[in-house]
């Protein structure tokens, strides 16, 4: 792709875009324009890409003055945020997972930033405090992201992130006084930790240069650290900067027997990886999968030195496999089914298999030898997560939800294959006033999607119901039925919530990613086009109470529909989106979503991802429906700057014609979700009363 770049010697201001309710910031153009096989494309916004520069830090404030004024004039949202923030204001809890002797779980008291890690000693025992991490940052936006025991209980490895930031700090923690060691690991990314002997293994990136929250990250490397030591006398285990696009992930199994390194390179092709293993004493790894190929591998555990292993290799919805390395030989344990595995765990000498049916969950106990004992019952049609644990436990931990059902733990019995309540929330609310149903409706080829829509008992079908219409549709991942405490009181104000199960997820499987990635993207926007359009002529609502929302992904698939059909919703609601799809793969590490878009790099890619990136599609003189933007400042991984150049084209385009306000809410210490429970609450208001105010609507009984 060859650039032509030319800058003026000043950033020359757009006028002023102006309305009788407000004034949108001035933003400075420049004369960027790129050469992508033959198209030239100007750029005039890129210099709002740097993170760090005081221009983009005044413009920030500048757009976030103009948000907030508007906001803070919108009535009710004070009291909306008040009754988000009682219904949510519940104790919630984690399963519990055991080490030895000891219990350990999180809680949340309700209101509280952070959820706290607690242990007692067996399930009776007087909980207390591990790591409360609402001490570590003033403004509770510091984050446990993992705490990992040794097998001995004796330590426990555990990292924290800062304000949203994706980077994560390692420390060591003495399980005997609860008190951190001197060991400190610094930047680490996409990893995991896992104990062998007196260390664990961890993964990182070497030090970005320039921006830590915006530079590209390559040549993933694992390490393995010693107890007691710096980072400095840290090992290196594995990289290869010949692919510097590769992630690399080194786990151990249970008994410490075998570490397993998992290589993957989406950054080239499919979701596909390489397995290798060696045991404690080995020098040199042996392959399983010797080459990153377009197939997942992931070992669930070992049985002696045999791996059971998850794969879809001629399986499309996933099988369980039996390696054995004497020999070399697979065999085929659990086949493939109709429905997609979602989840493999092994615990008690069992394995159980989690499979999507229509979105719903359904469980399965297996012998290690492949042999199907018995379903688990469970409450209802739902999500269910959990099942992991020990080789020697007796029994396991589940949690069940849905959108009326709010998240139970439930402890399951396995040689008795019983299910007992183990923990239920107790709530200030009846989740029972509100109800769900699922419906298949047609999108635009003809394909029937999956919605499940959720509403307050007696709703009236007269149009005139204020509806938020989610989606995601993308990187196989599934939109589970889940319930969520700050979506309470938007239904008791009788409003609709749709969640599209469109394509590019994983519900239906492969074939359901595939049908929604690279070139056949458009059909997760016909996909999100036509739930809309059913919820309107079913008379949930019309396009004057009808909004989008999605985050990430998501946000790119509200950016492309609202540039598509800008009259089917009055309000719009991207999300952190990847919103510039040229220039994504050149920040932190966008390149690693190359197979699922596509790369401007490639002239085919090039024509397809021009014609709906949000950024290129916006037109002038559209009116377009209200839309907030939200990004924040520690975002890194779908950098702000995404944001910022949409917004700005966005008023510079259509601030004159659209009746409707097109803003953007800048998050600061936050990142690619909200960094703690304020901030989540504060969003999720302003989320509310920006729809509803734009929907003419006024909340009662707050």
């Amino acid at each position: 792709m060859n650039k032509t770049l030319t800058l003026v010697s000043s950033l020359v201001l757009a006028p002023i875009l102006s309305m009788a309710q407000w004034q949108y910031p001035n933003t400075a153009k420049v004369n960027q324009v790129d050469n992508y096989h033959g198209t030239e494309v100007a750029d005039p916004y890129r210099w709002l890409e740097n993170d760090r520069s005081a221009e983009t830090a005044q413009w920030v404030k500048e757009q976030n003055k103009v948000t907030f004024d508007y906001l803070d004039k919108i009535p009710h949202r004070a009291a909306l945020k008040q009754r988000i923030e009682k219904v949510f204001n519940y104790p919630k809890f984690s399963a519990p997972s055991r080490k030895n002797d000891w219990y350990y779980f999180y809680k949340n008291n309700g209101l509280q930033n952070q959820s706290v890690l607690y242990r007692q000693k067996g399930l009776d025992g007087s909980p207390e405090v591990v790591l409360d991490p609402n001490q570590l940052s003033p403004d509770g936006t510091t984050r446990l992201q993992s705490f990992v025991i040794s097998k001995n209980g004796k330590y426990a490895a555990y990292t924290l992130s800062k304000g949203g930031s994706d980077w994560q700090d390692a420390f060591v923690m003495d399980l005997t006084t609860k008190q951190n060691l001197s060991d400190k690991i610094e930047w680490i990314k996409v990893s995991i930790l896992s104990w062998q002997g007196n260390g664990f293994y961890y993964s990182r990136y070497p030090k970005p240069e320039g921006s830590a929250l915006a530079a590209k990250n390559e040549n993933h490397q694992v390490w393995y650290h010693e107890v007691g030591t710096a980072q400095s006398a840290d090992k290196l285990i594995h990289e290869d900067p010949a692919n510097p696009q590769r992630f690399h992930y080194l786990q151990v199994t249970e008994d410490e027997k075998f570490a397993i390194l998992i290589v993957s390179d989406r950054g080239k092709g499919k979701e596909g990886n390489a397995l290798f293993f060696k045991k404690a004493d080995d020098k040199q790894f042996t392959p399983i999968v010797a080459k990153v190929g377009d197939f997942s591998y992931s070992v669930i555990d070992n049985v002696g030195d045999k791996f059971l292993i998850e794969t879809n290799e001629k399986a499309q919805n996933s099988k369980i496999e039996l390696y054995n390395p004497a020999d070399k030989s697979w065999k085929n344990l659990v086949p493939e089914k109709p429905e997609p595995l979602q989840g493999a765990q092994s615990a008690g000498g069992k394995l159980f298999l989690s499979y999507l049916k229509d979105v719903t969950t359904r469980v399965y106990v297996y012998s290690t030898s492949g042999k199907l004992e018995n379903e688990v019952k469970l409450p209802g049609l739902g999500t269910c997560s959990g099942f992991g644990g020990n080789n020697d436990d007796k029994f396991v931990f589940y949690t069940f939800t849905s959108f009326t059902f709010p998240p139970t733990i439930y402890r399951y019995d396995i040689a008795t294959q019983k299910s007992t309540l183990f923990r239920k929330p107790e709530l200030s609310f009846d989740p029972a006033a509100f109800e769900t149903k699922q419906v298949f409706y047609a999108s635009k080829d003809g394909t029937k999607v999956p919605m499940f829509i959720t509403y307050k008992k007696g709703l009236k079908l007269d149009s005139q119901n204020p509806t938020l219409l989610y989606a995601y549709g993308g990187f196989n991942i599934s939109s589970l039925p889940a319930f969520s405490a700050t979506l309470i009181p938007f239904l008791e104000q009788g409003g609709v919530y749709a969640l599209a199960n469109i394509r590019g997820g994983a519900e239906y499987g492969e074939k359901w990613h595939e049908a929604g990635m690279k070139l056949k993207k458009q059909n997760v926007y016909d996909d999100f086009i036509a739930a809309g359009e059913y919820l309107i002529a079913q008379k949930y609502c019309d396009n004057q109470h009808l909004a989008l929302r999605g985050g990430s992904n998501g946000g790119l698939l509200v950016g492309a529909v609202i540039n598509q059909r800008p009259d089917l919703c009055k309000v719009a609601f991207p999300q952190v989106g990847v919103m510039d799809m040229l220039r994504y793969h050149k920040f932190t590490i966008g390149w690693n979503w190359s197979p699922e878009y596509g790369n401007a790099d490639d002239a085919v890619d090039f024509k397809n991802l021009y014609g709906y990136s949000p950024l290129h599609n916006i037109k002038q003189g559209v009116a377009y429906p209200a839309t907030m933007a939200t990004t924040a400042d520690h975002d890194d991984r779908v950098v702000p700057a995404h944001s910022f150049k949409y917004i700005a084209t966005l008023q510079e385009k259509a601030g004159a014609s659209s009746a409707n306000p097109l803003l953007i809410r800048v998050d600061v210490n936050s990142g690619h979700g909200a960094s703690n429970t304020a901030k989540s609450i504060e969003q999720t208001a302003d989320i509310y009363a920006f729809l509803f105010y734009n929907m003419g609507f006024t909340p009662k009984n707050l």
